[in-house]
């Protein structure tokens, strides 16, 4: 075990896990202010039931033993994380680190991976029928798709003992199919799923309600996205610093490309476009963040930038309502990135594969494209059938009624933000305003009506009877 490399890890999955409230927040700014919430309940949902899914049969599913020949893991072989738990000198070591580092890191990616699927259903999702889904395509997708993607192990004998993706030669560093097409795949099923929002692509008020929080869940992502991308080397080395690099630079080419396709378009550069960007070049440099030059990721920025930002507009053409663009960002930036390793992958970079543009003609390119098309094919068709049982036996979208007045309040009983007066009520229950007047009744304890104050005027001042 090396101390430093154990470090970084492990403090590389506490940045993946700052992305589920990351996500919740970008997610939540983008949506209608009476859904705001319903948005960060579904990220903040996400976590909590595949955090407990991936301690007890998750990582079992991933990472542990092959079961068929695979495509997935022995479930109940490290159930419970079962012989992980030494501390002593038989602790289990992946790599340099020990194993218990590698299942916080790998858990929490999970956790992301089904969070980013919630805004394809944005301002229209019952949260309990989501939370089913989500445990649901967790077991019977993510897992699985991790096992293909992830796993490279070998048995004692040498024979290769992990998922066939990673068998064939499949590069993907960090999660642009497992994570990104995966989640994007899921995200366009369920939006066919549910159908389209009420007003979709006439209602003015579907635009986001607050840009700076949008802004603030960008950067809180892309801070994160450095544990996401370089901690998955797994050591603090060269090759996380290498993938350091490639996960700065990549994103800011494709804020600017997203921002020149947007002048030309629509005549302004917006915030929320430079977000999009961001978040698009984040996605396409994934998997490819420790494969490719700084300049091609440069390159790759820029063409995915621009290529997202044309993307987002296909749900118009074609009458699929993707809310938060998941389709037009996820999916298309990490088939982007995916794909883009098979032309400018280079042999000198950590994790070396020679693309079309370094002489190694087609090989590559077609491993990438055949990994990107079996996870897209297969989390598209499960999360198809489990939204449709989902839909057929809970109901997966609200009524008409809670959808116009706005799900937070149906379905959470809560709203993001309060009038003044309410506000007084809600945090100053025995304050007064500066310079006297009205004192706000006392909370009730919850469950109990709160009756509206009696004003009672006494001389020249008016005062509250509860």
């Amino acid at each position: 075990m090396n101390a430093g490399d154990t470090a970084w890890v492990l403090i590389s999955a506490a940045l993946v896990l700052l992305m589920s409230p990351g996500l919740a927040i970008f997610y939540g700014g983008m949506t209608r202010v009476k859904s705001m919430l319903n948005m960060m309940m579904m990220s903040f949902g996400a976590l909590a039931i595949v955090g407990v899914l991936w301690i007890t049969v998750g990582y079992s599913m991933s990472f542990g033993p092959d079961a068929f020949g695979g495509l997935v893991g022995n479930p109940f072989q490290l159930f419970g994380l079962h012989g992980l738990l030494s501390t002593g000198t038989d602790l289990p070591l992946v790599g340099t680190v020990p194993e218990l580092a590698f299942v916080g890191f790998q858990g929490v990616f999970a956790t992301v991976t089904v969070a980013l699927i919630s805004g394809a259903i944005a301002d229209r999702a019952k949260f309990g029928s989501w939370m089913v889904f989500a445990a649901l395509w967790a077991v019977l997708v993510y897992f699985p798709v991790a096992h293909w993607v992830f796993d490279g192990k070998k048995a004692a004998d040498g024979t290769f003992v992990g998922g066939w993706l990673n068998h064939l030669g499949l590069i993907d560093f960090a999660g642009g199919t497992a994570v990104e097409v995966n989640a994007g795949a899921a995200g366009l099923a369920l939006a066919l799923v549910l159908g389209k929002r009420l007003g979709f692509g006439k209602d003015p008020n579907h635009r986001p309600h607050s840009l700076p929080l949008v802004m603030l869940g960008c950067g809180l992502l892309w801070f994160g996205w450095f544990g996401f991308n370089a901690g998955s080397a797994l050591g603090a080395n060269g090759e996380a610093a290498f993938a350091w690099i490639n996960t700065l630079v990549a994103p800011c080419a494709a804020v600017l490309s997203w921002l020149v396709v947007e002048k030309f378009r629509d005549g302004h550069a917006t915030s929320f476009g430079a977000a999009s960007g961001a978040v698009a070049g984040l996605v396409a440099i994934t998997p490819s963040c420790a494969s490719l030059s700084p300049l091609w990721s440069i390159v790759l920025g820029l063409v995915a930038g621009a290529v997202c930002a044309l993307a987002v507009g296909l749900k118009y053409r074609f009458g699929y309502d993707d809310s938060l663009d998941v389709v037009g960002v996820h999916l298309v930036g990490g088939i982007v990135g995916t794909l883009f390793i098979g032309l400018a992958a280079s042999p000198g970079a950590p994790v070396p594969g020679q693309g079309l543009f370094y002489g190694g003609g087609f090989d590559l390119l077609g491993k990438q494209a055949l990994g990107t098309g079996a996870v897209l094919g297969y989390s598209f068709a499960v999360a198809l059938a489990i939204g449709l049982a989902v839909k057929a036996t809970l109901g997966f979208r609200v009524s008409k009624d809670v959808e116009e007045a706005g799900v937070d309040l149906a379905i959470h009983a809560e709203t993001a933000y309060h009038s003044d007066a309410e506000a007084g009520r809600a945090f100053h229950p025995l304050g007064t305003k500066a310079g006297g007047g009205a004192r706000p009744a006392p909370i009730e304890p919850r469950g109990e009506s709160v009756r509206e104050p009696e004003l009672v005027t006494a001389g020249s001042a008016a005062t509250v009877s509860p």
